[in-house]
């Protein structure tokens, strides 16, 4: 199949999943299009299975916002034309769905029927989509797509609340590349990071307040109080620098290092004892899936998503969003016995493994061919 992909092409988990799918779709043989206006922070491999078109969006005084929705439009009517592309996955709602099916309906004008699968990934539907000036935006856009799909149980079930949703919307998980994962790092490495009697703690996300960072901070401060201990704080965002000021507050700003955004988070997980994900919410809780990929037990909440990836006393706990003595308790329940941490360590890995990439991609497969089908018959 050709196949054309929209995403946003950052370090969040959208941008994440739809370039690793992409790329495995590339190697299973089918002829991939990513459309974006900036390349895909994890897209290396470009060559005769894998492409990029830029979104080109010119500058007008006229304009007080650049129309990136005209723009993206454009370029996948004329992509679709000169690649021929038979079907065309787009990630998230708004504005990527909205322009795909604009696309359609010009593509339409000339004879061209484009199938369109619409992925959502959370913040599209939980965050945005649901504010009154997007709402009908995005209830249009999803009724025609061709097909639909969630990362998850919990945003399924979120969308239809939110939504006067009259398509089906399939359930197909984020998911895990379990290969790259498998350590190939040395251990005397590992003092790169912390001194050897010291526990590794990390975090990783874009410092939204969603992902309420000081919680995370005030975890680990429990944790340094009873053993040594490292915090790895990985992501840009706009609560990194109120973060750096908690930690002064707390004196303990020489026990917690800020990565920024990094290309380095399998090294990282590699030698970590314990990750934090403290959220408000998460459709599904990719960062938590990928430290369990690494062998890392997970302290989190249980809000959206995240239960149906972090299984309570398997993987890691689960606790009420904001209790921190909670969190806290877990936390140490694990790392104070070395035999207990390597049991989670053991059951997160193979938790993680039920989210391989080899198990998910073909589900994508049979709706592109099942959305091609049902398109050619109509």
């Amino acid at each position: 199949m050709k196949i054309g992909i929209v995403c946003y092409p950052t370090f969040g988990g959208s941008g994440v999943v739809a370039t690793e799918l992409g790329i495995e779709l590339s190697k299973r043989g089918h002829e991939v299009h990513f459309i974006t206006y900036k390349q895909p922070v994890r897209l290396e491999l470009l060559g005769s299975h894998v492409h990029f078109h830029e979104v080109t969006v010119p500058e007008y005084p006229l304009f007080h916002y650049q129309p990136y929705e005209l723009a993206l439009t454009s370029k996948l009517v004329d992509m679709v034309k000169l690649h021929k592309i038979e079907v065309l996955h787009v990630h998230y709602a708004i504005p990527h769905a909205y322009a795909a099916y604009m696309a359609k309906k010009m593509l339409q004008e000339e004879g061209i029927y484009l199938p369109i699968v619409t992925t959502l990934h959370g913040t599209d539907i939980t965050l945005v989509g649901s504010h009154p000036f997007y709402k009908t935006a995005v209830t249009f856009s999803i009724n025609k797509s061709d097909a639909v799909t969630s990362v998850s149980e919990s945003l399924k079930k979120d969308t239809l609340r939110l939504f006067d949703i009259k398509n089906d919307i399939h359930v197909v998980t984020n998911f895990i590349d379990i290969a790259k994962h498998t350590p190939h790092f040395t251990d005397c490495q590992r003092d790169l990071l912390a001194n050897e009697d010291e526990k590794i703690i990390t975090h990783i996300s874009n410092f939204r307040k969603v992902k309420r960072i000081p919680d995370v901070i005030k975890v680990f401060y429990n944790i340094q109080k009873e053993m040594p201990a490292k915090l790895m704080m990985v992501g840009e965002g706009p609560e990194k620098e109120p973060a750096e000021q908690l930690c002064a507050q707390l004196g303990i700003e020489d026990k917690v290092v800020f990565f920024g955004n990094s290309h380095e988070i399998d090294r990282i997980l590699c030698y970590s004892d314990l990750f934090i994900l403290p959220s408000e919410t998460e459709s599904f809780g990719l960062a938590a899936l990928e430290a369990m990929a690494s062998g890392v037990p997970v302290i989190s909440s249980n809000s959206g998503g995240i239960p149906e990836v972090n299984i309570h006393g398997v993987s890691g706990y689960l606790s009420n969003v904001g209790d921190i003595a909670d969190m806290s308790k877990n936390a140490l329940s694990i790392l104070n016995d070395a035999t207990t941490l390597n049991k989670f360590k053991e059951e997160a890995k193979k938790q993680a493994c039920n989210f391989d990439i080899y198990q998910i991609v073909p589900q994508y497969e049979a709706i592109y061919e099942a959305t091609i089908k049902k398109c050619m018959v109509l």
